[in-house]
């Protein structure tokens, strides 16, 4: 299973607001030794955000929703769930103890209506406010506020997949070469990917303002087997004439880009 982040809203695609979803989730997955394996980002079109939680439902994934979950006329994502499971949007008894618990005669007759969530949601506490969010499946969808989001993630994959955690996260090695093109390096790659399946590797390349070109060829996964593959990485270029560098030499130390 991958698991993946679907950030919702408009004003993320305007540029109103900055995203900081994809950054924190990264993180708190890093922490129990996990990794994302996709992201994408969907404005506040119902058929689009409908079309595209089949798309990921069908994919069998773990994923994570932020936003689109209240009450206001933008907010499409608990509707478009349930046309993408197939299942009506009902009341759900337990969200609406919790609203009536946290707003008491205040929860009618508008915010009551965050309590309409598809049939057989399950319920993800809210620490902050008690408006819960809700899994369906694998899927998890969660406010876009931050300080609700995140707390309410990490409760999901404590809860839900202890069993995914690893206890030793992936380890991650790079390795700088100088002006020499990828193409070069095409087939030193290659042989590392088919002995090493269980690695990921990566080539970034820079150009210099001056410039002058760098690649930052790096592997990831199981500190073992990058040890194994990043050995064998370093025989290949030393076995085609390329010298590489462990670290970045200082005179090449300035912005670039890629």
């Amino acid at each position: 299973m991958g698991i993946g982040l679907i950030v919702i809203g408009d004003e993320i695609l305007s540029g109103k607001r900055r995203d900081k979803h994809l950054a924190r989730t990264i993180e708190l997955l890093d922490k129990r030794g996990l990794e994302l394996a996709w992201c994408r980002y969907v404005g506040d079109d119902g058929e689009l955000l409908t079309r595209t939680l089949m798309e990921t439902m069908a994919s069998g994934d773990i994923v994570f929703s932020c936003g689109g979950i209240g009450a206001t006329p933008d907010d499409r994502t608990r509707q478009c769930a349930a046309r993408a499971e197939g299942v009506a949007l009902v009341r759900h008894p337990e969200a609406v103890a919790e609203l009536e618990a946290q707003f008491g005669a205040e929860a009618y007759p508008h915010r009551i209506l965050m309590a309409e969530l598809p049939e057989n949601a399950r319920l993800i506490p809210n620490p902050v406010n008690r408006v819960p969010g809700f899994s369906l499946g694998d899927h998890h969808f969660l406010p876009g506020f931050p300080q609700m989001a995140w707390p309410m993630l990490e409760w999901v994959l404590d809860t839900r997949y202890p069993h995914l955690h690893r206890d030793t996260p992936a380890v991650e090695q790079a390795l700088w070469v100088l002006d020499t093109s990828e193409s070069a390096l095409l087939p030193v790659m290659e042989s590392v990917i088919a002995a090493h399946p269980d690695t990921r590797l990566y080539s970034l390349p820079h150009i210099a303002p001056d410039g002058r070109r760098h690649i930052e060829l790096g592997l990831r996964g199981e500190a073992a087997a990058v040890g194994a593959a990043m050995a064998q990485l370093r025989a290949g270029l030393s076995a085609v004439g390329v010298t590489c560098h462990d670290t970045l030499p200082p005179d090449r130390r300035h912005d670039a880009t890629g």
